[in-house]
């Protein structure tokens, strides 16, 4: 078939999920199952007068669930869907590679209860050189402000995770050094390919300031993730020519591996200005794979129903902004890759669908579609889009309606 769209965004606003799945019941949070969780219902029930969303209203969300705030309406350039998770899993790494065809069956290792074990603690303290403070889940900016001073004085680690598959490593970025940082993390990563210790990402988490006052994080933070188990999606494009343009840790959570084109971000913000500045100027033939982690690490984990309705806000303004520079021949896929409900117990993210918001200019029959059995319908929408057959151990059936519209 020739191709219909030139080129395709795909925009993760990250824990953005619409509803409980059906074996919610299967994950927990502090002991409470995630059965019942629906991170964007719950968030417009704490607003005061429900989300102020008009752009990603005219596109149709409201015809995914009761969202206060939102009314439905005709939306013949978009089409909208819910989308299950097919993957064993409700953390970030799984739910990207879900959407670019991989199928995990065996979700992976977490340590939130209990810390990382003595064996692997002495190991990294040997092959650093440094002595590990911490050893918790611990949200990020808290436990620095706990022992940041502590490990400016000692030139020790902090070392902490969360409900995510996350070893995470703080210390300052001048006293402890960031190559220093890199250097620990790269050991840390080597050490958690074991599979009793085998988690998803490494990350990096440097921060700057002389007391427990003003430490703030930097945006120096770098990811060590595992490589997905097969080629993607992503490979496929890249295998055959096409861009892959990735914004934000889109590179970090596929460890490089079909990335052709990478930018690091900052924020929501910055991220949607790149997005932007990309669909204005670059004129490319593939895909822009792009993630907005604030409303998950800012405001999901938080438990911040308020503060995450207000980011979904700002969200929705600079959607419209970039509908109004897209061309005919591009396709914007609003998703995200997991709950994580604001109102619910814990701090960690939520087993759920996620939204599927489908709009180009070009689109004359948008409406709504019935719910899709996996995340992997966007890869291979893109993969049928530009005539590549998918390799034959992804997951995936294209989404027809939106390539013979």
């Amino acid at each position: 078939m020739s191709r219909k769209f030139k080129r395709i965004f795909v925009v993760v606003a990250d824990s953005a999920g619409i509803g409980y799945e059906p074996d919610a019941d299967k994950f927990f949070n502090a002991g409470v199952s995630d059965w019942g969780t629906n991170t964007f219902v719950h968030i417009a029930e704490k607003m005061p007068n429900g989300l102020n969303i008009p752009n990603m209203n005219a596109l149709g969300i409201a015809d995914l669930d009761n969202i206060r705030g939102t009314h439905k309406v005709s939306h013949p350039q978009s089409y909208v869907a819910r989308c299950r998770e097919r993957s064993n899993g409700k953390d970030t790494m799984t739910g990207h590679w879900e959407m670019m065809g991989v199928y995990t069956t065996e979700p992976f290792m977490t340590f939130t209860d209990n810390g990382f074990p003595k064996e692997l603690i002495d190991e990294l303290e040997k092959r650093t050189g440094h002595k590990v403070i911490g050893n918790c889940a611990a949200s990020g900016t808290e436990i620095i402000k706990e022992l940041g001073e502590e490990q400016m004085r000692d030139n020790s680690l902090i070392v902490y995770t969360s409900a995510d598959s996350v070893l995470q490593i703080a210390a300052h970025e001048e006293k402890t050094g960031l190559q220093e940082l890199y250097r620990c993390c790269e050991i840390a990563r080597e050490m958690c390919m074991k599979p009793e210790w085998m988690v998803g990402r490494v990350i990096a988490r440097p921060y700057l300031g002389d007391n427990k006052d003003n430490f703030k994080r930097t945006s120096n933070r770098h990811d060590l993730a595992l490589r997905p188990t097969v080629p993607t999606v992503m490979n496929l494009l890249q295998d055959n020519g096409y861009m892959v343009d990735c914004i934000g840790k889109i590179g970090d959570i596929f460890d490089g591996y079909g990335v052709v084109k990478t930018q690091k971000t900052v924020s929501n913000e910055d991220g949607m200005d790149k997005t932007i500045e990309e669909t204005k100027n670059f004129d490319f033939e593939g895909l822009c794979f792009v993630n907005l982690v604030e409303f998950d690490s800012e405001y999901g984990h938080r438990r911040d129903p308020i503060g995450y309705g207000e980011c979904l806000e700002r969200f929705d303004k600079r959607v419209g902004e970039m509908m109004k520079v897209m061309k005919d021949d591009d396709l914007l896929i609003i998703t995200a890759d997991h709950g994580n409900d604001p109102t619910w117990a814990g701090t960690d993210h939520t087993r759920e669908k996620v939204p599927l918001i489908m709009y180009s200019p070009s689109f004359k029959n948008g409406r709504y579609l019935e719910e899709r059995e996996s995340f992997g319908d966007i890869g291979a929408t893109i993969a049928e889009n530009f005539g590549l057959k998918l390799y034959d151990n992804l997951i995936g059936k294209p989404i027809k309606e939106l390539l013979n519209d």
